[in-house]
C-alpha cells in the first residue's frame, strides 16, 4: 500500500506524528510520500508531486486539512483517512491515540469507505480568465470590501429561481450542510443524500429561504450589477476574483470522495456528539 499524506504545520507535534506513521506504515508492508511542505519534517521519505499511485491519502489535522486532501486527489479514488488533531474534527475519522489500529485496519481491508458528494465550480474573474474548482464543503460567492447587500440572480437548470438580494450565495454540499450553510441558517442534510444546497447569506427579505435541489442540478449564478470586488471561496480556503456580469456555475463532479469510516458510528452519532445534540456537556473536546 503506497500511504500519501498531507498535514497542518501548525501543530507542534506533526513531526513526531509523521515519524510514527512512517515505523507504522514499514511494519504493514506500505511507503510513505509526503506534501512539499511536509518534506523538510520528514526528508527520508519522497515528495508526493501527485495522487496518481497513492492508495490511501492520510490527512494530520482538523477538517480543514482534510479539505484540502480532497482538493489534492482531484477526482482520483484513493480513499481519505482524516486523522483529528485538532478539537471538533467532524470530518476526521481517528484520534491521534488510535493511529496505530486504524493503519493496521485499513491494511487489512478492515473498513468501509463512505461516497461524499463533491462540487464542481467554473467561474470567469476579473482578468476574463475561466478557473475550475471542487469542493468537498461549498463554494460562496461574496462581496470583499464595504458591507452593503448583493444582487445575484440565480438560475436552475435554466431556469429562473429569482434574485437574491443578500451578502453573497453558498452553494453546498451535504457534507458542507454542517459548515457555513448551517451558520447562514441552512439545514443538515444527511452524508448520504444526493443534493446541492443554494443557502442565501443574510437575505434582505425573509421570504429568501435555504433551497435543496436534486444533485443532477446545474447552479447558476450572475452578479447583477457592478458592486466593487466580488469573490468565489472554494471550502473556505481557496479564493478567485469574480467578474461582475459573469456567471458562476456549480454542478455535482462525477467522481466522488472517499472517507474511512473505522468505528461503525452514524452521522447521527456524529451529531450528536460533535453539535452538543442532548446537551452541551457530552459535547466532544469539552
Amino acid at each position: 500500500m503506497h500511504i500519501g499524506v498531507v498535514g497542518h504545520r501548525d501543530y507542534d507535534q506533526l513531526g513526531e506524528l509523521l515519524q510514527r506513521l512512517q515505523k507504522i506504515a514499514g511494519s504493514i508492508g506500505s511507503t510513505v510520500t509526503v506534501e512539499r511542505d511536509l518534506h523538510t519534517l520528514l526528508p527520508s521519505v519522497p515528495v508526493m508531486a501527485s495522487p496518481a499511485g497513492i492508495d490511501l491519502l492520510v490527512t494530520l489535522g482538523g477538517d480543514g486539512t482534510l479539505l484540502r486532501g480532497a482538493r489534492f486527489l482531484d477526482g482520483h479514488p484513493s480513499p481519505i483517512l482524516g486523522v483529528n488533531m485538532g478539537r471538533l474534527g467532524f470530518l476526521t475519522e481517528v484520534s491521534v491515540d488510535n493511529l496505530d489500529r486504524a493503519m493496521r485496519c485499513v491494511a487489512a481491508g478492515e473498513f468501509t469507505s463512505e461516497k461524499r458528494l463533491v462540487l464542481d465550480a467554473k467561474a470567469t474573474d476579473r482578468d476574463g480568465v475561466e478557473r475550475r474548482f471542487r469542493a468537498l464543503n461549498d463554494v460562496v460567492l461574496h462581496k470583499g470590501g464595504k458591507a452593503r447587500v448583493l444582487r445575484l440572480d440565480v438560475d436552475i437548470d435554466g431556469h429562473s429561481v429569482g434574485r437574491y438580494v443578500a451578502d453573497g450565495v453558498i452553494v453546498a454540499t451535504p457534507t458542507g450542510s454542517t459548515a457555513y450553510s448551517l451558520s447562514a441558517g441552512g439545514p443538515i442534510i444527511v452524508p448520504a443524500s444526493e443534493s446541492i444546497l443554494v443557502t442565501p447569506v443574510a437575505p434582505h427579505t425573509f421570504g429568501m429561504r435555504p433551497l435543496v435541489v436534486d444533485s443532477g442540478a446545474v447552479v447558476r449564478v450572475r452578479a447583477e450589477d457592478e458592486v466593487g470586488e466580488l469573490w468565489v471561496t472554494i471550502d473556505g480556503q481557496v479564493d478567485a476574483s469574480f467578474g461582475s456580469g459573469r456567471v458562476l456555475e456549480v454542478r455535482a463532479a462525477s467522481t466522488p470522495v472517499r472517507l474511512v469510516r473505522l468505528d461503525g458510528k452514524s452521522f447521527y452519532d456524529r451529531l450528536r456528539g460533535k453539535l452538543g445534540w442532548g446537551g452541551l456537556t457530552g459535547r466532544d473536546g469539552e
